[in-house]
C-alpha cells in the first residue's frame, strides 16, 4: 500500500500498523529521539507522515538484525546529515556481523555442552541423573567448593 502524505497526517495507530511497530514502540523511539516528534492536531493527536513510517521500518529492520540503538542512531545520523559515508556504514555493519558470529559460536558451544550432558543420561529412573549432576557441578561457585 503506497504511503501518501496528507494535510492531516497519519495517526499513531496507522503509523504503527504501516511500519510494523507497536504503538508503544513508536512512542519510545520518539522519546529517545531516533524518530522526530511529529506535529500535533488541534486535539493534541500526533500526526505522522510517510517519511516517519519509512524511518520506523528502517529501525525495525535494523533491530531484527540485532543492531543496538546506538548503532541505529549513528546510521540515522549519517542519513540525516546526508553524510552517509559507505565506509562508516560498512564499519558499523561489520561490527554487528562480528557480534552475531560471536553469539553463534557461543550457541554452538552451548549446543555441544548440552549434547555431552544428554549423551550421559540413560533416561531411566535412577537416583543420580548425569544432567542434573553436571548442572550442579558446573554451577558451583568458589564459596560452594
Amino acid at each position: 500500500m503506497p504511503i501518501t502524505k496528507t494535510r492531516r497526517g497519519l495517526g499513531i495507530g496507522e503509523t504503527a500498523r504501516r511500519s510494523g511497530c507497536k504503538i508503544e514502540t513508536v512512542r519510545y523511539y520518539e522519546r529517545i529521539g531516533i524518530v522526530p516528534r511529529p506535529p500535533r492536531s488541534e486535539g493534541g493527536h500526533r500526526l505522522y507522515n510517510g517519511e516517519t513510517v519509512r524511518r520506523l521500518g528502517f529501525i525495525r529492520r535494523a533491530r531484527e538484525l540485532g543492531f543496538a540503538i546506538g548503532d541505529i542512531r549513528a546510521l540515522l545520523g549519517l542519513v540525516d546529515r546526508r553524510a552517509a559515508n559507505c565506509r562508516e556504514v560498512k564499519r558499523i555493519a561489520e561490527r554487528q556481523r562480528d557480534a552475531v558470529r560471536s553469539r553463534v559460536a557461543d550457541l554452538r558451544r552451548l549446543e555441544r555442552d548440552l549434547e555431552g550432558m544428554i549423551s550421559l543420561c540413560s533416561g531411566r529412573k535412577i537416583p543420580d541423573c548425569p544432567v542434573i549432576d553436571s548442572l550442579f557441578d558446573r554451577g558451583r561457585t568458589r564459596v560452594d567448593a
